[in-house]
């Protein structure tokens, strides 16, 4: 199973993780699993790439985090606030589709 943590504040998301293998099918077959690395890492693409972010990232085999950095803009923070909803959505069509069995999405709120 892969679970997700979407970690929030007062103000919004500040950072996602993914962790584990959805267990769907064999590896390099698994297409729950697929669908998560594609959403998580075009999430990043979309920090790094796009809006110039120099987020916090880590990577290992089945495990991603990413963490954004203090932004004081209000419009960049909104993007950013954008790019995690779509993330957000993403993953809970993954879910709804094909169940709690291979993926989990929890929302943990820290006191920042």
């Amino acid at each position: 199973m892969t679970v997700i943590k979407f970690f929030s504040t007062d103000r919004g998301i500040i950072g996602f993780s993914a962790k584990g293998h959805t267990g769907f099918a064999y590896h390099g077959e698994d297409i729950v699993c697929s669908a998560v690395s594609a959403l998580t890492q075009t999430a990043v693409i979309g920090f790094r790439e796009v809006l110039k972010l120099d987020i916090s990232i880590k990577i290992k085999n089945g495990y991603l985090k990413c963490e954004l950095p203090n932004i004081e803009s209000k419009e960049l923070w909104k993007q950013c606030q954008l790019i995690m909803n779509v993330l957000y959505s993403g993953l809970q069509a993954v879910l709804k589709e094909y169940g709690e069995e291979y993926l989990r999405i929890e929302e943990v709120e820290l006191c920042k």
